[in-house]
């Protein structure tokens, strides 16, 4: 057959159905028509007439014809991950949908910076003791991503920074809880006992979020301000639970993080704070969602509760402190 540029979007959705994208995906897991064809429960040919109608629909071949069957090619692999997240999507609606006829309220999507965890969980707690039927999909990136899936409409809402986008403007934003920082070690750290200083921790090997990334930056601003060498052994990751699981096996090594996730990682009693004075304000922590998009009632709930109580949890703090962000 004969291809042609991409399509506008408008002739796509007419002639593309969610029957197709199940066939995609049978295909994607299959490797063949025929199998693909018995798993959605249609005869081979109307499996390939359906095939067909998908390819002329995006205007390009999405599979390789082989002596082994179909494989996907570079284009047919990303339209075969849009096809499972509609199914996805689909099967969410579908709780939604269940959600609201039992009574319940459906399924909150909200995602959060790694720092704003503890936070995040405290007002999901209380949200769930008075809604216990509720779905709740949490998701833990850094701020960039968590704004990228609140565009795509992936999540409903974030706590994060929109100071990282080119856009902030697109979001709606409330400020509720400003940081502190800590340096974090296994308790076994020669410098647990204190005091400690950058300098005595310059050739330690550090747990860091990647380069570029408000943390990371604020952290080589304070080595060079103190003329101190930005240390080279470094692990970098956004995940609490890696950064524990480091900071246990690995007595030397330190990370720099949000007060609020030191100190539940202190409640394994396998690390500790260590004394170390970290001189600058943070940026704060905001609630935010997309604007212009009406909030699911659930998502408005929580919303609200957050707004009326920001930080009802957190020990006011006397420190000083600094920025961090994923």
């Amino acid at each position: 057959m004969e291809y042609q540029m991409l399509p506008d979007l408008e002739p796509m959705l007419a002639r593309l159905k969610l029957r197709h994208f199940r066939l995609l995906t049978a295909i994607a897991d299959h490797g063949s028509l025929l199998k693909a064809a018995e798993a959605v429960a249609i005869s081979q040919p109307g499996a390939t007439k359906a095939l067909q109608e998908i390819e002329h629909a995006i205007g390009h071949p999405l599979f390789l014809r082989t002596n082994r069957g179909l494989r996907a090619n570079e284009l047919g692999h990303c339209v075969v991950r849009y096809a499972r997240l509609i199914q996805q999507d689909m099967a969410h609606l579908r709780e939604d949908m269940r959600g609201i006829l039992d009574g319940h309220g459906g399924r909150l999507a909200v995602g959060t910076i790694m720092g704003a965890v503890p936070l995040l969980t405290h007002h999901l707690t209380r949200l769930m003791e008075r809604n216990r039927d509720i779905r709740v999909e949490l998701v833990e990136d850094t701020s960039a991503n968590l704004l990228a899936l609140l565009d795509d409409g992936r999540i409903e809402l974030a706590i994060c920074r929109t100071s990282v986008s080119a856009r902030p403007e697109r979001y709606v934003d409330r400020r509720i809880w400003e940081e502190e920082l800590a340096v974090v070690a296994n308790v076994a750290h020669p410098l647990a006992a204190g005091p400690a200083s950058l300098r005595d921790l310059a050739e330690s090997t550090w747990i860091v979020y990647a380069a570029n990334m408000p943390m990371r930056r604020y952290l080589e601003q304070e080595f060079q301000a103190q003329e101190l060498r930005f240390p080279t052994s470094l692990v970098e990751t956004t995940s609490a639970f890696a950064t524990l699981a480091l900071l246990q096996r690995n007595p030397d090594f330190v990370a720099l993080l949000s007060t609020e996730v030191a100190n539940v990682l202190s409640r394994t009693q396998t690390t500790t704070i260590l004394p170390v004075s970290l001189p600058a304000r943070s940026e704060p922590y905001y609630l935010v969602r997309s604007e212009g998009r009406t909030l699911s009632p659930i998502a408005g709930r929580f919303w609200r509760d957050v707004l009326e109580r920001p930080g009802a949890h957190v020990e006011p703090s006397s420190g000083r402190s600094v920025g961090a962000d994923g």
